[in-house]
């Protein structure tokens, strides 16, 4: 994936799109630079700032023509695009998640209109890839399924939307439903390897991390290896105000049982005998690995973030 710069509330004013040419030819469409957003000046507390870049960022590129290819959207390169969007998930995350969800509302409103307004412009298709790509793919480093939920319910019922997708997205949106941020977490009893059981629920810490993952899987040795060479994890699980479940939830306990040696026993490491967190679809685990991060109150302040949004939030 491209490599995502800083993000800085102060954006810069790019130069806008120009049009040229033989005055006996056609208008000629040029590539023009994304618009930056300008917030007013009369906006100078940051919540009033941050609330208006939610709400404003995309008028400048929604406002403005050009082709959509496989190089461009709306006469701005891809990569360019992409780079905006991976800027306005830095605005998004300021705000509180009922306003960013609103955001993500508008921004498909804004895509959807500029596709009726123009039907040749294939805006939408290019704009929705980028967007499930960014934050619903489950190797994306800014996958976000609270942030995705508004906008794929948007899909589902679009009549932009191919019929042949629209049960797919449907799919997609009850998955991003279950376990929302705010929510509490389903309790299930976990099997441990001296044959002990015990709930979820019942671990004791400040915050816990449920760690779905596989024996084997390389990118679960990564996040295990990331989680034990950072000091900060390790300190809180030896004041005990951080708990670390490992849950594995596949059927070769064998396997499980030979790769003990890998999981820090300092965590809770354990398995779901009774199968109950995939065949009844208790968490969404679209793959493995998966994490959950968990307050006091066993509430999600966490959906399968990527790793390093873990370290940043404990």
């Amino acid at each position: 994936m491209k490599s995502i710069r800083s993000f800085s509330v102060a954006f810069l004013l790019l130069a806008a799109m120009s049009c040229g040419g033989r005055k006996s030819a056609a208008p000629v469409l040029r590539d023009r630079a994304f618009p930056q957003p300008t917030v007013p000046t009369a906006y100078t507390e940051p919540g009033e700032r941050m609330d208006y870049l939610t709400a404003h960022y995309w008028d400048g590129f929604f406002a403005g023509d050009g082709r959509t290819d496989s190089a461009r959207v709306l006469g701005v390169a891809k990569g360019d695009v992409e780079q905006a969007f991976a800027n306005y998930l830095a605005v998004l995350d300021a705000v509180p998640l009922p306003n960013a969800q609103t955001g993500m509302e508008r921004f498909f409103d804004n895509i959807s209109a500029k596709q009726q307004a123009d039907t040749s412009a294939r805006v939408y298709l290019a704009m929705t890839e980028i967007v499930s790509r960014y934050l619903y793919d489950p190797n994306s480093p800014m996958r976000d399924e609270d942030l995705y939920l508004p906008f794929v319910r948007k899909m589902a019922s679009s009549p932009l939307t191919r019929d042949d997708m629209r049960r797919a997205y449907e799919y997609e949106a009850q998955m991003c439903a279950m376990n929302p941020r705010g929510s509490v977490a389903p309790d299930f009893a976990i099997s441990l390897r001296n044959g002990k059981k015990l709930d979820m629920h019942s671990v004791k810490a400040e915050k816990t991390l449920l760690f779905f993952s596989n024996p084997g899987c390389h990118n679960c040795l990564e996040i295990i290896e990331t989680l034990k060479a950072d000091p900060t994890v390790t300190s809180l699980v030896r004041e005990g105000r951080l708990a670390i479940l490992n849950v594995y939830i596949d059927e070769d306990l064998q396997a499980w049982r030979d790769y003990m040696a890998v999981y820090p026993a300092e965590w809770i490491n354990g398995y779901d005998a009774a199968h109950i967190i995939r065949e009844d679809v208790l968490y969404c685990v679209r793959a493995i690995p998966s994490l959950y991060l968990l307050d006091a109150d066993k509430r999600v302040l966490l959906k399968d973030p990527p790793v390093e949004r873990v370290l940043k939030s404990l």
